[in-house]
């Protein structure tokens, strides 16, 4: 469904002159992503090109459910008006429902998320594991292709010919040491270990995964990408993370 980096990076530039001239015809959609340390939000067109400036705010503490829809609503308010809404979500979200969100609270199991920003907002609401939503902005919908995204947890997507499989929670598998891959990668082991020794640990992450899933392409976003300190291999490329909310539009193409 995605149509490559380059593309992405064409509706990048668009979203920094962040000037929105008229309202265009076919609905608009308020982008959501929701990360361990922040919320984001843009208006998208209905091509998926971005009508706003990205606003944000700083994912509430505790980040439980009520407290993280309250910075959603407040928003919502920011960008202008919207006919539906797309969200991306740090954990396992089926039918709209949250199973996991282990970065944030443990009261967001089981929470309806769709429903409940639904009629916090008046709008038709859907969502999606944030990894999945950003894959959306970059893939090109060839063959396999992985989303791995390094921020306060370690995020991942798989799609086959443009198809998401949901739910693919790689971060929680055990990888060395006694330590998942989130636990070997993401924020806090940044923060332990430096950049240097953590940005070797991302290069052994990939070689891992590489020949378990072949995939023809693999694409690494999240904040922490900006710290990876090694060549990469020429099918691996990092992503700017706008995708993360220029993928909501996908969420739409029934």
């Amino acid at each position: 469904m995605g149509r490559g980096p380059r593309a992405g990076a064409r509706r990048a530039k668009l979203h920094a002159r962040g000037v929105r001239k008229k309202k265009p015809r076919g609905p608009i959609t308020l982008a959501i992503d929701v990360g361990g340390t922040g919320v984001k939000a843009l208006l998208l067109d209905p091509r998926g090109a971005p009508l706003t400036e990205r606003v944000r705010v700083s994912t509430p503490r505790p980040a439980t459910p009520a407290h993280v829809v309250e910075a959603i609503v407040e928003l919502a308010g920011r960008v202008g008006d919207f006919d539906r809404v797309s969200v991306g979500f740090p954990g396992v979200v089926v039918d709209g429902t949250i199973r996991t969100a282990p970065n944030l609270d443990g009261r967001w199991r089981g929470f309806p998320l769709t429903r409940v920003l639904s009629l916090k907002l008046g709008r038709p609401t859907r969502a999606l594991n944030d990894a999945g939503v950003q894959g959306y902005g970059v893939i090109e919908g060839k063959g396999t292709e992985m989303v791995l995204t390094l921020g306060t947890g370690m995020g991942t997507a798989l799609y086959l010919d443009g198809r998401y499989v949901p739910n693919l929670e790689l971060a929680h598998h055990p990888f060395r040491g006694g330590k998942t891959y989130e636990e070997y990668v993401g924020g806090a082991a940044l923060a332990k270990v430096g950049k240097k020794k953590w940005s070797r640990r991302v290069e052994k992450v990939l070689a891992q995964i590489d020949p378990i899933w072949n995939p023809r392409r693999i694409y690494v976003g999240g904040g922490n990408a900006r710290h990876l300190r090694f060549a990469l291999p020429k099918h691996v490329s990092v992503t700017d993370n706008v995708a993360g909310l220029l993928g909501g539009i996908a969420l739409w193409r029934d």
